[in-house]
């Protein structure tokens, strides 16, 4: 009982009501609401995660990444505004969908590609793969392939954040989907009751794989749910991507000053299917023209342009200094090794363990 009571935060519990404060944020003209420079430069990040991820694709078809993968095309923005609210030190737990955080996180685009390739120079060592990234120094503590597998995990890193003192955030990134299953509400209980300093942010695609997020969920307006926990809240146009930094901005703020939870919910539709194997049959073809005049990168590009910021030679120009830097990922990780048999094995464990049973399926059981 005592270690318990140690490891639960000492922090008194204030009066609350019986609602939380729940909130959605207007929409807003951009170019008008961010400094030029910062624009520019959240442009280019989109810019890169979307040329990175339409090069991820295409070596796909290739059969030059292999397993799952899922891209973050037309989210851009939510990814951009999301990491822009972060520090270097604070924590990220993300769902499989998480190229672009890796890449907005601060990681190498090398790394990234080289880990959907497979090889010994990506961020997991080529044994993680689209889904599995993990870099420590980032503080990106996973992508994760089960839904809503990163949700307990996340709210204990908080804890862990909480009771080693500091003023270190975790932000935990999830799909609409996740809101529906058990690791979601007993991590944001026990979040709000032992108040901890987690940004839980549901990022709507409006699907989950191929079933609307009305045909699924009572409440489709997600980011009400934090109400059932006192737990502030709110919703963000994530195709705006000023907005989604201010809105995210608040939620890490509170998390960090007051250590208290905060439920964000950004509305970013995915311009292509759950998967890169997915042909989204499932939308009309009204829908794919309708997600596509919606499109987050044309649109920040249309408004920086009318602002006079960004003019379209500058536009052609960056874009042609992206491509080269992901052409340069992709050659890098198409010339890297992959990785040894022999480290198969070398990150089961953190740490020895005694009887580690290394044996591969041919192996014989016994050595001569």
């Amino acid at each position: 009982m005592a270690e318990t009571t140690k490891a639960k935060p000492a922090r008194a519990r204030t009066a609350r009501g019986t609602a939380a404060r729940t909130r959605t944020r207007a929409p807003r003209t951009t170019a008008k609401a961010g400094q030029g420079a910062d624009l520019v430069g959240y442009y280019r990040q989109m810019l890169l995660i979307r040329r990175f991820e339409e090069r991820a694709a295409r070596a796909y078809t290739e059969a030059k990444i292999g397993g799952y993968c899922h891209l973050n095309l037309g989210e851009e923005a939510t990814v951009v505004g999301l990491m822009s609210a972060l520090r270097p030190t604070d924590y990220l737990f993300t769902n499989y969908r998480e190229h672009g955080y890796a890449i907005s996180k601060g990681i190498e685009p090398r790394r990234v590609m080289a880990e959907l390739y497979g090889r010994s120079t990506g961020v997991s060592k080529g044994w993680g793969g689209s889904m599995h990234m993990f870099d420590a120094e980032a503080r990106l503590l996973g992508g994760y392939g089960i839904v809503g597998g990163q949700l307990p995990l996340a709210t204990g890193a908080a804890l862990a954040v909480s009771y080693k003192g500091g003023d270190d955030v975790v932000m935990c990134h999830m799909g609409e989907g996740t809101a529906a299953i058990g690791a979601f509400h007993e991590s944001l209980n026990m979040a709000a009751l032992w108040d901890l300093p987690v940004v839980f942010v549901i990022v709507n695609n409006g699907l989950g794989m191929g079933t609307t997020v009305e045909n699924s969920a009572a409440e489709p307006e997600l980011w009400r749910r934090g109400a059932a926990y006192r737990m502030e809240s709110a919703r963000v146009d994530g195709n705006d991507v000023v907005a989604v930094r201010e809105a995210a901005s608040i939620a890490v703020e509170r998390a960090r000053s007051e250590s208290k939870p905060y439920l964000l919910e950004a509305t970013s539709l995915r311009l292509k299917g759950h998967s890169v194997v997915d042909p989204a049959r499932y939308r009309s073809r009204e829908e794919k023209e309708s997600l596509k005049a919606a499109d987050p990168l044309a649109r920040l590009a249309l408004e920086l342009e009318e602002a006079g910021i960004l003019s379209l030679e500058a536009r052609e120009r960056l874009d042609a200094e992206v491509m080269a830097e992901v052409e340069d990922a992709a050659a890098f990780a198409d010339q890297s090794p992959h990785p040894d048999v022999s480290t198969l094995f070398d990150y089961t464990y953190a740490t020895p363990v005694a009887g580690d049973q290394r044996r591969l399926p041919a192996d014989p059981v016994f050595q001569a």
